[in-house]
């Protein structure tokens, strides 16, 4: 077996066992119904993977050349999401 790295929404499905708050697990139930309910988990976490990674990279960028507005933060948050979206996915996660 090869090592294949995965982007972030790539690769096969695997189990994971994964502890919420009843209430938490409820809301979500009621939202989207029991046969959704990973989709919408694996749809929040991948939300959260790709903010960290854009946040990642604009704290870098700041480092680098200094702050920037929030009106060019969100610039940045559009660029990506179109590239991405045009290249077919984001980034391997680290």
């Amino acid at each position: 077996m090869t090592d294949m790295p995965y982007s972030i929404g790539e690769g096969p499905a695997t189990r994971v066992s994964l502890s919420l708050p009843e209430g938490t697990a409820e809301a979500i139930r009621r939202r989207v119904g029991k046969r959704e309910f990973s989709a919408f988990i694996t749809a929040a976490v991948e939300r959260e993977l790709r903010g960290q990674i854009l946040d990642e990279y604009l704290a870098d960028y700041e480092r680098r050349k200094g702050s920037i507005s929030p009106a060019e933060q969100e610039r940045a948050r559009q660029v990506f999401d179109e590239v991405f979206a045009e290249e077919g996915g984001w980034p391997v996660a680290s």
